[in-house]
């Protein structure tokens, strides 16, 4: 059984037939949009994807950083700030 990662789930038919009442009443939660039973898509609201992609982007950065600690030292070219 596949998991549904949203407390509030709506059939495409349904979003079709009116998706401004599906999104209001969720309440500002995610939504799993079912097709045949299954999770086909999630809607989630503005704020919560915005900070998923800050999530994504600190984590990208994150691994840049662990990265960069593990260069060594030959690997280093040091630079005087004349010369940049």
């Amino acid at each position: 059984m596949t998991r549904i990662l949203a407390n509030y789930t709506t059939s495409i038919s349904e979003l079709k037939k009116s998706p401004s009442s599906v999104i209001e009443n969720a309440n500002g939660q995610s939504i799993a949009i079912l097709n045949h039973n299954k999770a086909s898509a999630y809607l989630v609201p503005s704020e919560v994807y915005e900070k998923m992609m800050d999530m994504l982007d600190e984590y990208h950065l994150m691994q840049e950083v662990k990265e960069r600690l593990n260069y060594k030292d030959s690997e280093l070219i040091e630079v005087s700030l004349d010369e940049l």
